[in-house]
């Protein structure tokens, strides 16, 4: 027996398997711009399908996070499959098709927040869908309890508490990605002798984005190797290191843009702060990357988190 329902706002069909309708959907809350609900029942089944993906009307593109509090799931994405203790932590793209199988009993927090505020790379993404980690594992000990408390309290926080506190579920998300995609099978194997080399050197630009003197000159003299090996590095990556600065900044002050409300700073100002020292060119750079202006850009963000 198949009937319809959402999945912390991404539709889906329930399966239930105890052969009575499920009633575990409550309504989801709001935290800026980050979407909550947390379900509760017996054993069941919730999948987004190809079909149901196509019949949903277009929304921007959205990252998924459960946290499970009691019982055990089971999601399958892109070809993996995800075992979740009770504390475990899983990631989704409702993007792509998936199912989750909860076997028995269980009660789970689900959080969705748009992809573009995450400021990880696509192939990142790809990377950490349907993977999960442990309550004991990496960012889990901090993401699960902050999470937790998040979807009690929710409904408690007045508008600019809610923007604020959705910008550090973002950035907690985002540092969540990165360790699924370091971690995370199809890592395994790639990259080569350079690859630690690789990592490194983008941890350096990821801590002094806000620095406007980041060259590839200073960034190859930190370590100890020449522009011209610098630039081969970074050939089977498909971006040139000055390119990679400049994606990084426009993500962060697209990051920036998107998560204030009514306190928002000015658009010089974020520009200024993650690097860019030429307002003009940052705006024409952000328009170029995104398709919109700085400006229209924060608008967009506001709106959603009403």
């Amino acid at each position: 027996m198949f009937r319809g329902g959402t999945v912390s706002g991404a539709a889906a069909r329930v399966h239930p398997l105890t052969g009575r309708p499920f009633d575990g959907l409550p309504a989801p809350h709001r935290l800026g711009y980050v979407r909550i609900s947390t379900l509760e029942g017996d054993g069941a089944r919730f999948s987004r399908t190809v079909d149901l993906i196509a019949r949903t009307p277009r929304t921007e593109p959205q990252v998924g996070v459960g946290v499970q509090v009691s019982g055990r799931a089971v999601l399958e994405q892109d070809g993996r499959r995800a075992e979740v203790p009770p504390g475990g932590i899983v990631l989704y793209d409702t993007g792509r098709p998936f199912a989750v199988d909860y076997p028995g009993r269980f009660r789970t927090h689900l959080f969705q927040l748009p992809r573009r505020l995450l400021g990880v790379p696509e192939r990142d993404l790809r990377h950490a869908a349907g993977t999960a980690i442990g309550p004991a594992d990496g960012c889990g000990p901090v993401l699960g309890p902050f999470l937790g408390t998040l979807a009690a309290s929710a409904h408690s926080y007045p508008g600019p508490v809610g923007d604020h506190l959705a910008g550090r579920v973002a950035d907690l998300v985002s540092a969540l990605v990165t360790q699924l995609a370091a971690d995370g099978p199809d890592r395994a194997g790639l990259g080569g002798p350079n690859e630690h080399l690789v990592r490194r050197v983008r941890d350096y630009i990821d801590q002094r984005l806000r620095d406007p003197e980041l060259t590839p000159e200073r960034i190859a003299r930190a370590h100890r190797i020449s522009v011209r090996y610098l630039h081969r590095l970074f050939e089977d990556e498909g971006v040139t290191v000055s390119r990679l600065v400049r994606q990084r900044r426009l993500e962060a002050c697209a990051r920036e843009l998107g998560r204030h409300g009514r306190t928002a700073p000015t658009v010089a100002a974020v520009a200024q702060r993650w690097g860019f020292v030429n307002p003009a060119h940052f705006s024409r750079a952000f328009r170029v990357a995104y398709g919109v202006s700085p400006r229209d850009w924060r608008s967009l963000g506001n709106d959603e988190a009403c």
